[in-house]
């Protein structure tokens, strides 16, 4: 019998020594995790994606004005039918027409500023104005628009056809590169916290926050007003498409 309690009484022993170094390295390892949680570091992922136009038009815009809104009507019509007639010969495909806008101003004069005093104008009470349409598909064509832009607005100036010419380009839908952009993005920031990670004698984590940036869109016409100033591109018919991704790594 005594021998028995001389063998448990060291076994016994032996369990809360092991007891004390289980709860000690738990402790440690909870201290360890509660610190841990307050080591992050905050980067930013930026990532950018040029988009190819895959379509482009170009509007032919022209208006008279005249008192006589019958006889203004025939005007756009016979000018519409010149103007149709000289794109035949330069564009082999369809022509579209838009709506004739009319504006009735219901008054004949208006009183104008003209060197310094305040003088009763003739205006003309009726204006309208009509805009033909063609289009480009076409891989080339769409990168030679502007140049095609330019040669129709000379030629119908030099046949007293003078018109206000607007080129206009279609991109592909957002959602169609978001996933990839948005992977882009956040690679770079996790590239950015293994630098300070590395720097810091640490290593990344996990996530802790994302929070992702707006999409925006950068062009020859159209500008972001962002901390970085883009590298705008300077074709039209290419359009950057840029995010800024801020997110937060755990550091173990």
């Amino acid at each position: 019998m005594e021998k028995e309690k001389t063998i448990k009484l060291p076994f016994l022993g032996l369990c809360i020594l092991l007891g004390f170094f289980s709860l000690g390295g738990f402790t440690y390892l909870g201290i360890k995790t509660i610190s841990d949680k307050d080591r992050v570091v905050s980067v930013k992922g930026l990532a950018e994606m040029n988009m190819t136009a895959i379509k482009s038009t170009i509007d032919i815009t022209f208006s008279e004005g005249s008192d006589d809104l019958s006889s203004l009507l025939k005007e756009i019509d016979n000018r519409k039918t010149s103007i149709i007639s000289y794109l035949k010969t330069v564009y082999t495909g369809h022509i579209s027409e838009i709506a004739l806008d009319v504006k009735d101003k219901q008054k004949y004069y208006e009183y104008q500023w003209r060197g310094g005093n305040e003088v009763e104008v003739k205006i003309d009470r009726y204006t309208v104005s009509q805009s033909l349409r063609i289009s480009f598909n076409d891989k080339v064509a769409i990168e030679k628009t502007e140049n095609f832009a330019s040669t129709v607005k000379a030629d119908l100036i030099k046949k007293g056809l003078t018109s206000e010419i607007k080129t206009n380009y279609t991109f592909p839908e957002l959602n169609s590169i978001k996933p990839q952009l948005i992977a882009e993005s956040t690679k770079n920031a996790r590239i950015a916290g293994d630098q300070f990670a590395n720097d810091s004698n640490s290593k990344l984590g996990k996530i802790k926050t994302a929070t992702q940036g707006q999409i925006t869109l950068v062009s020859k016409r159209r500008y972001s007003w962002e901390e970085e100033e883009p590298d705008v591109p300077q074709q039209p018919y290419i359009q950057k498409a840029r995010v800024v991704s801020s997110i937060v790594f755990f550091l173990e």
